[in-house]
């Protein structure tokens, strides 16, 4: 079944290297208009989906739709590649290496040295037009490599370790970079190690273990059924009065004072009990201010379903 809001809609694929099983029977749909994190430990098969959904190689067994029609040569022009081995040609200037791969993808003259110029501009690099790449520090010669994933507008993008090589300042221009082209209704999938970007700008995330689907589904759903056993309590009043109060239901992990008497406490769960539990135990002891249930972070939920092999569907 097609969805009408579905970009990439992975049926069923399979890929072995000789006896080795890169990907096991996977499906999977990647959204139209949202950013999707790829996300799996070393040797998980993220590299081989990649080089399949950009054609590089074929699948064993299984295919791939792009909008409803099976995946074909003609899709590459619309679709944009950041690699996480990097590739330009190092004795090309950065203007002519851009304008080669516009021409590659179909561009006339025209559009394509107005797109350079802008997005040269836009990363700040224009000054280095006309430098060769080997001139160019890694944080530059990396700008170039993600401006040649977006210079021809793709309508889909796959960007594999886009954050790798650059500093803090780079870091937060690419994650802004990346909620732009959301915002312009572009496709991403985004193949990363870092957690905190997936949580920063991910809506959806696919989860791949020994070439295997572990998750598939928004990342909302995955704090919905990924609940943590962790508690955030605000609280007026003393430390042994809220001490007293937990009993053994709760086991007090940090606290931290805010102001005088007023205190943050970071509680574990025990058992079955409920923050309904929580607030009866506290009543009468301190005056509590706010209480809630701690967010697990992308990493704690990763580490879950990697650990537990429980495949999501």
């Amino acid at each position: 079944m097609y969805y009408y809001d579905t970009m990439i809609e992975i049926c069923e694929v399979s890929k072995s290297y000789q006896r080795k099983l890169a990907l096991n029977n996977v499906s999977a749909r990647i959204p139209s208009g949202q950013i999707t994190g790829l996300l799996g430990p070393n040797g998980a098969g993220k590299t081989t989906l990649i080089r399949i959904i950009n054609q590089m190689i074929l699948p064993s067994s299984g295919h791939l739709r792009y909008k409803g029609e099976l995946l074909n040569q003609s899709h590459l022009k619309l679709m944009g590649y950041l690699p996480e081995e990097r590739g330009l040609y190092k004795a090309m200037s950065v203007k002519d290496q851009l304008s080669f791969l516009c021409r590659l993808r179909g561009m006339t003259k025209i559009d394509s040295e107005r797109q350079i110029d802008y997005w040269l501009d836009k990363f700040e690099v224009k000054d280095w037009k006309h430098q060769r790449i080997h001139s160019l520090s890694k944080g530059m010669a990396q700008k170039v490599q993600f401006i040649a994933a977006l210079v021809h507008d793709p309508e889909f993008i796959v960007m594999d370790e886009p954050l790798s090589g650059f500093d803090p300042i780079n870091v937060d221009l690419i994650m802004s970079e990346l909620h732009a082209l959301k915002n312009k209704g572009k496709t991403i999938l985004l193949s990363t190690h870092n957690m905190q970007s997936v949580q920063d700008v991910c809506s959806n995330v696919l989860l791949l273990n020994d070439g295997e689907k572990i998750a598939d589904s928004s990342f909302s759903d995955l704090n919905k059924t990924h609940q943590s056993t962790e508690f955030i309590v605000r609280y007026r009043g003393t430390k042994m009065a809220f001490a007293n109060a937990l009993w053994t239901d709760f086991e007090l992990v940090d606290q931290d004072e805010i102001e005088e008497e007023l205190f943050e406490a970071l509680l574990a769960q025990r058992g079955q009990r409920s923050v309904d539990d929580l607030i009866s135990n506290l009543k009468g002891h301190v005056s509590i201010e706010y209480v809630s249930r701690k967010k697990p972070n992308m990493q704690e939920i990763f580490l879950e379903l990697v650990n537990n092999g429980k495949v999501n569907q």
